[in-house]
C-alpha cells in the first residue's frame, strides 16, 4: 500500500524524521518497501492568474498571456496548451526557475511575441506520468505563492508491504494507529457526524446470503452534478497513493477507500430495478463488468443483485449497466461487510485484483460500515451536491463476527519473549492498541476490537506487545542450556556403521517407497499377503511391502534402462508384516536391505572384468554380520527363500530364528521384472544385529603360538562350517585362530568327496605348549570329525 507521509502526520505526527519512521514501521512488522518523493526537484514556479488570454497573431496554435504572478507586472508569456483561457489559475515557471531535467527557464521570444516565463502542465513538473493542456488550479488558490508549497509537494511517498494478517492497516486510519502506538502518542481522532435526510428515498435490502454479507447498507443520493471537479487536494492524496482521479463519485469512494480501510461502491439508481439483493449467483449467470469483459458466474459468487439481474460482483468489481456514468444525476451509496471466506478466491477466479477485494479478502472492520456510508455521504454533498436519503440496513446481527476476550498470562509472556517487561508498560501497549485490557493475577484479559480480526489466542499478544516494545530493546541473551550425558548402551550399533560399511564395499544407498506394485511383489512372495491401500495413489502403489526387494529390484530396472553396467544398492526401511494379533493388525519390521549386479568393479585395464556371483554378495552380508563382533551366533543354511534361485540362496539364522536371507534372484522373477543380468539380493532384521559382542579384555600371551595344519577327506554333503565349528568346540581355550585355506576336488580324490585343509593355530597364556600338548588337541580334533562326519586324514 503506498500513502502519502503528509496525509499520515495529519492524524498523527511522531518527532521522527522519514527514515527513521520507515525503519519504525518496518520493525513492527510493516515493512516498507521504498520511499519516493511526491514529485520531482524543481523551483521557481508560483500560483499565477490568467487576466490576459489571446490569439498569437502569427500562429494559430499559440495564445499571448499576460499573468499577474502577484508582483507589480504582468507576466508576458506565450502558451500552447489548449485548456489556456481567461481567470483560470495556473502554475508558472518564472524565469529563472529550474525544471525537472535542469531545463532552466529563461527569457524567450516565440514567433516575434516575447515569452518571460512558462505555463507548467503536471507532466512537465515531475507530478503526474500523464496529462492534456497547462495545469489548472483552484480558484481560491492565493496568486504568488510558491506552488511546492500550496500543493504540499515537499512530501514522500511511502511504500508498506502488509502481511495478509494486517488487513486493519490498509487504510491511514489504521496506520495512524499503529504509529500512535509505536511513538505513545495520540492519534487525532477524525470527526464524522451523521448527515441528516433531506429527503426520503430509499432502497430495499434484502440479505439473502447472510452468511457471506452479515451486514449491507445503502443511501440514495438525488441530484448530484457529475460536471463537478474533484478537489486538487483529493486528486493529489489519490495520486500519491497510486490511484487515479477518474470522476468526483469514483474518486470519494477511493478516497474513504484509503483514508479509514473500508471499500465502497456507488450504483446508478436508475438502473436499479426494485430492491437489493445480496445472493449467491445463480450457475452460469452472466455480469458485464466495469471494464467491458463478461463474467461467467458460478453459484459460489456473492453478487448485489437488483430484482431481475446482477448488478456487480460483491466486494470485487461493479457491472457495466449500473455503473454510474457522466448521466448519473441519482447514485444508490453502498456499504457492506463481507465475509472474507465469501470473497477469498473469487476475485483470481475471474483474472481480477481490485483494491477492494485485497481488503475484503483480509477482512475489514465489521463495525466501519457507518462511519464509512457517513464520510463518503457528506465528501460527496460537498463536491456534487445533492440530496440524500437515509441510511438503509439490513443486518443478521447473529451472522457478524463477535467481540473476543484474550487472555495473556505474565509467565508465558517471559518465557516466549526471554525477557521481563513491566506491567505498566504491559497494559499501555495493549491499550493503545485499542484492546479493553483488564490487569488481575498476574495475568491480562484483553477484548479485542472490531478491526484487529487477527488477534485471536494469547500468542498473537505476545507479538503484538514484542513488536510495538520492539525488537531492538529486548536484550541479546545466549541461550543457555545445561549439558547431561546421554545414556548409551555401547552395545547398541548406531545405523549408520552398516550404511558405512555398504557404501566403503561400493553400494549407494536408495530410499523408496513403502508402496509398491502388488503385481511385482506377488511374483517375489507369492505366498505372504499384503496389505492393499483403501485409497491408494495409483494402483502401482497400492499395497504395502512385505520386503525391500520389490522397491529395490525396480530400481535396478530403473537404472538398467539407462545403460548403467554396475549397480550396487542398499536402503534401510521397514516391512509390514499383516497378522491380525498385532497391534492394528501389522508387524512393522526394520530391515536392511541390499542388490548387486553387473560388474564386479568399474571396466579398467588392469582389473579382471567379471560380473558379479554368489560369493560377493556373501561376502558384504559377512561384513554386515561381522560388525556385530559375533558371527558365530548366526547360521547360515543353504535354503531356498521366495524370488531367489533354489541352487544359489541361503538363510541366516539367529537362535533358530529365521533372521535375513541373500541370494540369486530366481530366473522366471528377474524376466517379469524386466532385469537384464544376473541379479543378488539380501536383507537382514535389524533387530538381529543392532547389539554386539562386547569384546572382554584379556592380557597378551607371551608365549609362542604353534599352528598345526590338517587336511581331511569328507563327502561332499558335509558343509565346510559346521566341521569348523566342531574344531572350535573341541580346540578349546588353547585354540585361538582357525582358517580353512583350500578345498581340493579332483585326481587323488575319491568321487563324491573333497579335501579340506584346515590351519589351527595353539596357544597358551601361561605356558609354553609342548608337543605333547599340541599332538594332544589335533588328535582329540580328528577324532571328534571322524565320529561325527566320517572323516579321515589325508594321506
Amino acid at each position: 500500500m503506498k500513502f502519502s507521509e503528509k496525509w499520515l502526520r495529519e492524524w498523527v505526527n511522531p518527532a521522527i524524521d522519514t527514515q527513521a519512521l520507515s525503519e519504525q514501521l518496518s520493525m513492527a512488522g510493516l515493512e516498507v518497501d521504498g520511499v519516493e518523493p511526491a514529485a520531482a526537484k524543481f523551483n521557481g514556479v508560483v500560483v499565477g492568474e490568467v487576466v490576459e488570454c489571446g490569439q498569437h497573431p502569427d500562429a494559430d496554435k499559440l495564445r499571448v498571456t499576460k499573468i499577474n504572478v502577484g508582483g507589480d507586472e504582468l507576466l508576458d508569456i506565450v502558451c500552447g496548451a489548449p485548456n489556456c483561457r481567461l481567470g483560470i489559475k495556473v502554475a508558472v515557471a518564472t524565469v529563472g526557475a529550474v525544471l525537472p531535467g535542469d531545463f532552466k527557464i529563461k527569457k524567450a521570444k516565440l514567433r516575434g511575441q516575447p515569452s518571460n516565463g512558462m505555463l507548467c502542465a503536471f507532466v512537465e513538473l515531475g507530478i503526474s506520468e500523464e496529462g492534456d493542456g497547462i495545469m489548472e488550479l483552484p480558484s481560491d488558490a492565493p496568486v504568488g505563492t510558491d506552488l511546492r508549497d500550496y500543493l504540499g509537494l515537499d512530501d514522500n511517498i511511502i511504500d508498506v508491504d502488509l502481511t495478509p494478517n494486517r488487513g486493519d492497516c490498509l487504510g491511514i486510519k489504521g496506520l495512524a494507529r499503529e504509529v500512535g502506538v509505536l511513538n505513545s502518542i495520540d492519534v487525532n481522532v477524525l470527526d464524522i457526524p451523521a448527515v441528516t435526510p433531506t429527503i426520503d428515498d430509499k432502497v430495499l435490502i434484502e440479505l439473502v446470503n447472510e452468511d457471506a454479507c452479515p451486514r449491507y447498507l445503502g443511501r440514495v443520493i438525488k441530484g448530484i452534478n457529475l460536471d463537478a471537479e474533484t478537489p486538487l487536494w483529493m486528486v493529489e492524496k489519490l495520486r500519491r497513493s497510486g490511484v487515479r482521479s477518474i470522476d468526483p463519485v469514483v474518486d470519494v469512494t477511493n478516497y474513504v477507500l484509503l483514508e479509514l480501510g473500508h471499500p465502497m461502491h456507488a450504483f446508478d439508481l436508475n438502473a436499479i430495478e426494485g430492491g437489493i439483493k445480496v445472493r449467491s449467483a445463480n450457475a452460469g449467470e452472466e455480469l458485464v463488468l466495469l471494464d467491458g469483459n463478461t463474467a461467467k458466474l458460478n453459484d459460489t459468487t456473492l453478487v448485489i443483485a437488483d430484482h431481475n439481474k446482477a448488478l456487480a460482483i460483491a466486494g470485487i468489481f461493479g457491472g457495466e449497466q449500473s455503473g454510474v456514468t457522466d448521466k448519473t444525476s441519482d447514485i444508490l451509496l453502498e456499504s457492506a461487510f463481507f465475509n472474507p471466506i465469501a470473497i477469498a478466491g473469487q476475485a483470481r477466479s475471474y483474472g481480477l485484483h481490485t483494491d477492494a477485494s485485497h481488503r475484503y479478502e483480509r477482512g475489514v472492520d465489521f463495525a466501519l460500515q457507518h462511519d464509512a456510508m457517513e464520510r463518503a455521504t457528506a465528501l460527496l454533498l460537498e463536491i456534487v451536491g445533492g440530496q440524500a436519503g437515509p441510511v438503509v440496513e439490513a443486518v443478521a446481527a447473529d451472522k457478524l463476527p463477535k467481540v473476543t476476550e484474550v487472555r495473556l498470562r505474565r509467565a508465558r509472556l517471559d518465557r516466549v519473549i526471554g525477557h521481563h517487561i513491566e506491567d505498566a508498560k504491559v497494559t499501555d501497549i495493549l491499550t493503545r492498541l485499542g484492546l479493553d485490557v483488564k490487569v488481575e493475577n498476574d495475568s491480562w484479559s484483553a477484548d479485542v476490537p472490531s478491526y484487529r480480526f487477527d488477534i485471536r489466542i494469547e500468542e498473537d499478544l505476545i507479538e503484538e506487545v514484542a513488536r510495538v516494545y520492539g525488537y531492538n530493546s529486548i536484550p541479546n541473551v545466549a541461550p543457555t542450556a545445561k549439558l547431561k550425558m546421554t545414556t548409551h548402551n555401547e552395545a547398541t550399533i548406531a545405523l549408520s556403521k552398516f550404511r558405512n560399511t555398504l557404501v566403503t564395499r561400493g553400494y549407494q544407498e536408495a530410499i523408496t517407497y513403502s508402496f509398491v506394485d502388488p503385481k511385482a511383489q506377488a511374483i517375489l512372495h507369492p505366498e505372504c499377503k499384503a496389505m492393499v491401500l483403501p485409497h491408494p495413489i495409483s494402483i502401482e502403489m497400492s499395497a504395502m511391502r512385505v520386503s525391500l526387494m520389490p522397491g529395490l529390484l525396480a530400481s535396478v530396472a530403473y537404472n538398467q534402462n539407462r545403460q548403467q553396467p554396475r549397480i550396487r544398492l542398499f536402503e534401510h526401511g521397514l516391512k509390514f508384516i499383516s497378522d491380525e494379533s498385532a497391534e492394528n493388525g501389522v508387524y512393522q519390521v526394520p530391515v536392511i536391505g541390499g542388490v548387486i549386479t553387473g560388474l564386479v568393479n568399474g571396466e579398467h585395464w588392469v582389473e579382471e572384468k567379471r560380473n558379479v556371483d554368489f560369493y560377493d554378495l556373501k561376502g558384504d552380508v559377512e561384513a554386515l554380520l561381522a560388525i556385530t563382533n559375533d558371527v558365530t551366533r548366526f547360521e547360515i543354511k543353504a535354503e531356498q527363500s521366495d524370488g531367489l534361485h533354489p541352487g544359489q540362496s541361503a538363510v541366516i539364522y539367529v537362535d533358530g530364528k529365521k533372521v535375513g536371507f541373500f541370494g540369486a534372484l530366481h530366473p522366471q522373477a528377474q524376466k517379469s521384472l524386466d532385469i537384464n543380468n544376473a541379479t543378488f539380493v539380501f536383507e537382514i532384521e535389524m533387530s538381529a544385529i543392532e547389539k554386539r559382542n562386547l569384546p572382554q579384555a584379556e592380557g597378551v600371551s607371551k608365549f609362542p603360538s604353534n599352528r598345526r595344519d590338517i587336511a581331511i577327506l569328507v563327502a561332499d554333503s558335509v558343509k565346510s562350517g559346521d566341521i569348523l565349528s566342531v574344531i572350535e568346540k573341541v580346540g578349546g581355550n588353547q585354540l585361538v585362530d582357525l582358517n580353512l585355506f583350500d578345498v581340493y576336488k579332483g585326481k587323488g580324490i575319491e568321487p563324491n568327496y573333497k579335501s579340506l585343509a584346515i590351519a589351527l593355530t595353539l596357544q597358551a597364556v601361561d605356558r609354553t605348549l609342548e608337543e605333547k600338548d599340541i599332538n594332544l588337541v589335533v588328535d582329540n580334533v580328528v577324532a571328534e570329525l571322524a565320529e561325527q562326519f566320517n572323516a579321515s586324514l589325508r594321506d
